[in-house]
């Protein structure tokens, strides 16, 4: 019932403790820019640890692969789930899980803590970019890709019980239940307050199509529902998902979830752990403190506090999950799949996912006289802001390290500057100027420009804003440049923003979310190539004091509505 992060980790510790999980936190690798057998190896040493004991159970391996194997050098990183909706693709979001999948395995890692399948009524939530949309019908059509990570189901097969088809695919986990997406002003790990039909109809649905499709593990949510903490709500964890939905796999909490089910954290921990198992969880991400917990769930259990039959029922889950992924047959990874991290064939997929991603908001300053696509052949093009040359930026949160890093030695991947160079006709000049100055834009005689600016690197609280602005010097970027030349703004964000007072002075406006390291789909698009289709799942605000605002509000003014998106022709060659 225990799982440890990988640095308290080892083969020692496996056998002495029994410990039935290992994970990887955000950022937490075996060496920087370790190769995947770096990967395999360590978790192999971890899996003889746990086969020399006297049963032998083999341990599970998670990690948080939530856009692409997003931790490990090389992988290919794919948009952000925020993108990812707009497409309203789930056969595209299948095929993700699946080259997610083939990544993770590819380091020998077995289990991932994915889909996000959080409704995000708020984007001033600092993990909206992992929600793929407001709408909870777009995110139960994006459960599509649990069969992508785990396999598909087989037609005979009981509904709700674990599936995963075979060494080449994962389990997978529905996070974070339930209502994590609805707290007050987008609070991250805060209250969701709605009565019974607003948390079944907005944030319980997705569940409903992850458990059908075999889901293997659902996480349990920082936030509370009413008051009441889910890590400690049996009503919801025990009576709604394991008794109403049959969920048939195993409920895992949070990092140092069952630590939080008190303020401050862990202040009263023998309570949490009662309170927590009690619940319904039946694996504990300690991550690091496991003895603590070992001692005093023994003890409870022991002197009654804890029935037997609770732990009997949270190891029988566990263990349908290990069998069902064939870990009891093949408990050891081999090499026979590093090729796939990073493939040419997984980048190619994630270029068409930023293609399909990208949403068209405004296109010149009316319909007779737009921008897009714009031509290859010109004579100076000026490249400007701050998240042009930027691969960091682009990928976001969740991408190497748990917040994210800036810059472009992080991995390997396309900047989007780099895509237009490669783009763009041999005789067009290319002039990159992050922040140029007024004078600079017009003196230079550009055709055109194109202005790439957005948020910077974040993830869970870290993200949390009121205001919801773009960082400087997003907006003397796009004055100097756009008050000076035709330009087309592309906004890198994990979420709406504030950008009504700009756009005015932009010819045209490109919502890309976090397109990940494939930045070459916004130059296909950008450049005719391929149309502009996007769609916003998203409402886009005016200011952020209508905050919350969702499609079907009695107040609803938006400045782009829910479910729009200019769209364009591919040009046959330009």
């Amino acid at each position: 019932m225990v799982q440890i992060e990988r640095s308290v980790a080892s083969a020692d510790v496996m056998k002495k403790y029994f410990i039935g999980s290992v994970l990887s936190g955000g950022g937490s690798v075996p060496a920087t820019r370790a190769a995947p057998e770096a990967w395999v190896n360590m978790v192999n040493e971890f899996q003889k640890g746990a086969l020399s004991t006297r049963l032998g159970i083999p341990m599970i391996y998670g990690i948080d692969a939530v856009h692409g194997n997003n931790n490990v050098y090389k992988a290919t990183i794919f948009p952000h789930n925020v993108g990812l909706g707009v497409t309203r693709d789930p056969e595209l979001v299948k095929k993700i899980g699946a080259a997610t999948a083939l990544e993770v395995r590819a380091t020998g890692i077995q289990y991932a803590f994915a889909p996000c399948i959080a409704v995000c009524r708020d984007p001033r939530w600092g993990r909206c970019y992992e929600s793929y949309s407001e709408d909870p019908k777009i995110v139960q059509a994006m459960t599509e890709i649990i069969p992508g990570l785990q396999g598909e189901i087989p037609a005979n097969s009981r509904k709700s019980v674990p599936f995963v088809a075979g060494r080449d695919k994962v389990a997978a986990c529905a996070k974070h239940f339930v209502g994590d997406g609805g707290t007050t002003k987008g609070i991250d790990e805060n209250n969701t307050v709605t009565n019974w039909q607003g948390l079944l109809s907005i944030h319980m649905p997705g569940y409903y199509n992850a458990i059908m499709k075999g889901v293997s593990t659902v996480m349990v949510s920082y936030s509370s529902w009413n008051g009441e903490k889910m890590h400690a709500n049996h009503e919801l964890v025990t009576g709604f998902l394991k008794s109403k939905l049959r969920f048939r796999g195993f409920v895992i909490t949070d990092w140092q979830g069952i630590d939080r089910i008190t303020f401050p954290p862990g202040a009263n921990y023998s309570y949490s752990v009662q309170a927590g198992v009690h619940a319904g969880v039946d694996m504990v991400m300690i991550p690091y403190n496991y003895t603590e917990f070992i001692d005093d769930l023994t003890f409870q259990v022991k002197n009654n506090f804890i029935p037997m039959s609770r732990i009997d029922d949270a190891v029988r889950r566990i263990l349908r999950v290990k069998f069902v992924m064939g870990l009891f047959e093949n408990p050891l990874a081999d090499l026979s799949l590093v090729k796939q991290l990073g493939s040419q064939e997984h980048r190619e997929l994630a270029r068409e996912a930023v293609r399909k991603s990208l949403v068209l908001l405004k296109n010149g300053k009316n319909a007779d006289n737009t921008l897009l696509p714009l031509p290859k052949k010109a004579g100076k093009i000026l490249v400007a802001g701050s998240h042009a040359d930027n691969l960091g930026y682009q990928c976001g949160g969740w991408t190497i390290e748990w917040q994210g890093l800036e810059g472009n030695n992080l991995t390997v991947g396309t900047t989007i500057l780099n895509a237009i160079k490669k783009t763009v006709d041999p005789s067009t000049q290319v002039i990159y100027e992050e922040n140029p100055i007024g004078s600079f834009v017009s003196s230079n005689n550009f055709s055109h420009a194109i202005v790439v600016v957005g948020e910077h690197t974040y993830a869970e609280m870290f993200g949390d804003s009121l205001n919801l602005t773009l960082p400087d010097p997003a907006s003397s970027t796009i004055n100097n440049v756009c008050g000076a030349v035709k330009c087309v703004v592309v906004i890198i964000s994990g979420r709406p923003v504030s950008i009504q007072p700009y756009l005015e002075r932009m010819d045209a406006l490109v919502a890309a979310w976090l397109p990940g390291t494939e930045g070459q789909g916004v130059a296909d698009v950008l450049f005719g190539d391929y149309g502009f289709t996007g769609k916003l799942a998203r409402t886009w605000f005016r200011t952020v004091d209508q905050l919350p605002m969702n499609v079907g509000d009695p107040h609803y003014d938006p400045l782009f509505p829910f479910g729009f998106g200019l769209t364009t022709e591919p040009e046959k060659a330009n």
